[in-house]
């Protein structure tokens, strides 16, 4: 039975930081590019940040480069995203996705949560003062 769980989410004020974790299982983690996708409330989906399958590359939507890290942990099967100096505008509900890698420089960057194989419950991150 595959599985992601994301976990981390939150209330935080503007300026703060919060890791979100997506524990995964079920499937083997190290074939599988991996991505962050949020949606905000009555919007769509947007995607946040994507790496590849042995993590050696990274990509982040403009809205959060240099705020936001992301990375992985192979022997634990786990995803992360780091998020520092938080904005209102980053209130979403974020995901985890995971897609089938075949080449060690693929990053998912598409937003459409049936583009992925895998995709997680969500955990709620609320940036507000």
């Amino acid at each position: 039975q595959v599985q992601l769980v994301e976990s981390g989410g939150g209330l935080v004020q503007p300026g703060g930081a919060l890791r979100l974790s997506c524990a995964t299982s079920g499937f083997t983690f190290t074939n599988y590019a991996m991505s962050w996708v949020r949606q905000a409330p009555g919007k769509g989906h947007e995607w946040v940040s994507g790496l590849t399958a042995g993590g050696v590359r990274t990509a982040y939507a403009d809205s959060v480069k240099g705020r936001f890290t992301i990375s992985r942990d192979n022997a634990k099967n786990t995803l992360y995203l780091q998020m520092n100096s938080l904005k209102s505008e980053d209130t979403a509900v974020y995901y985890c996705a995971a897609k089938v890698s075949g080449s060690w420089y693929f990053i998912p960057t598409t937003h459409e949560p049936q583009s992925y194989d895998y995709w997680g419950q969500g955990t709620q991150v609320t940036v507000s003062s």
